[in-house]
């Protein structure tokens, strides 16, 4: 602040010196910087905005998940920017461990609890109202929860991420335009269909594809490969010997996308074989972009979801703002840009 603030008044300095006496300068800028040093010493301090504040934070994978682990690191990094205490929960993917998971926090009286919107609406309704009641903030991310955020967003739930309709809709369409595909080829989407508004991006994946005229082969990811995603090897090696002729792989799904690169040199596929397309970033998936083996990336950015959900659950308790909905999907990885993300993405931050 200290960088910002003193060219200010050095400007001011300057236009009223012009018009005064050299004793009158000499006391007009003893006064300014008396002025800047006051305000940088109560700047330096004044108590961050978080402090005496804790959060509950549900990443959703696994501990050491590609995605788990970069919305990890941005709510790790607004914690410590806010001076927040902050305590990181893992539910495997699973929303009967996310209801779970809310629980538990919410036994512990925090000030604030961030979840992953996977189980929907109607199974954490009555926990959020309940939590409110109890003056804990919450506030989603991932996975949006619209009747909860029509209902408590003047109380401050917001939401951090896409729209799960909008995202599956948006990286077909991407797809198709950078492929060139033809009425008649065969796609496949693996997704996941059973799991209340995460399974909207699957459909619009599916929809869209169908929509183009293409043959579109569904492939449910099973809760164990939700989990480790190492699982997904004899599942794309089975499913590319049945069918030779595809010409096109959507994965709903972030680990799974990470790991496209090693499924394909296991199913003897060559790079630029297949196009490839799914979502989020991670080292691996950028080391896949890079060989060839995936060719379109869409970045939900979850480094953001885990910083700003933290500033939101902050800012409503601090100074009582509404909810705030924020898109952070909005941009696409390939070839073309790798290099200037990948070292981002090794950092954890892409």
């Amino acid at each position: 602040m200290q960088l910002m603030v003193i060219p200010i008044w050095s400007i001011v300095v300057v236009s009223i010196c012009g018009v005064l006496s050299c004793k009158s300068k000499k006391a007009v800028l003893t006064a300014l910087l008396s002025a800047v040093f006051s305000l940088s010493a109560s700047t330096a301090m004044a108590s961050p905005s978080g402090e005496d504040m804790s959060i509950w934070f549900d990443v959703g994978g696994p501990v050491g998940g590609p995605y788990a682990t970069v919305v990890q690191n941005g709510a790790t990094q607004a914690a410590g920017d806010l001076g927040v205490d902050l305590r990181v929960m893992y539910s495997d993917w699973q929303p009967q461990k996310m209801i779970e998971n809310f629980k538990l926090a919410l036994a512990a009286k925090p000030t604030g609890i961030v979840v992953m919107g996977h189980p929907g609406d109607s199974a954490y309704e009555r926990l959020v109202s309940e939590a409110f009641s109890k003056g804990v903030q919450v506030s989603s991310v991932d996975t949006a929860l619209p009747g909860i955020m029509a209902a408590d967003q003047s109380k401050g739930f917001g939401y951090v991420g896409v729209s799960n309709a909008v995202r599956g809709v948006h990286l077909a369409k991407e797809a198709l335009r950078r492929g060139q595909f033809k009425s008649g080829d065969q796609a496949m989407v693996w997704g996941i269909k059973d799991i209340a508004e995460r399974s909207d991006s699957t459909r619009g994946l599916i929809s869209t594809l169908e929509e183009a005229g293409l043959a579109v082969d569904f492939l449910q990811i099973s809760p164990e490969t939700d989990k480790d995603p190492s699982l997904g090897t004899n599942v794309i090696t089975a499913y590319l010997a049945r069918n030779p002729n595809v010409k096109l792989i959507m994965v709903d799904h972030g680990a799974l996308t990470s790991q496209m690169g090693n499924f394909l040199r296991n199913a003897g596929v060559r790079p630029q074989e297949l196009y490839v397309a799914g979502f989020s970033l991670s080292p691996a998936t950028a080391d896949a972009i890079k060989t060839g083996y995936v060719q379109l990336v869409a970045d939900s950015q979850p480094y953001l979801m885990g910083y700003l959900s933290v500033i939101q659950v902050v800012l409503s308790k601090r100074y009582g703002f509404s909810g705030l909905d924020i898109n952070t999907g909005a941009g696409f990885v390939s070839q073309s840009n790798i290099d200037f993300i990948a070292p981002l993405a090794a950092k954890g931050i892409r």
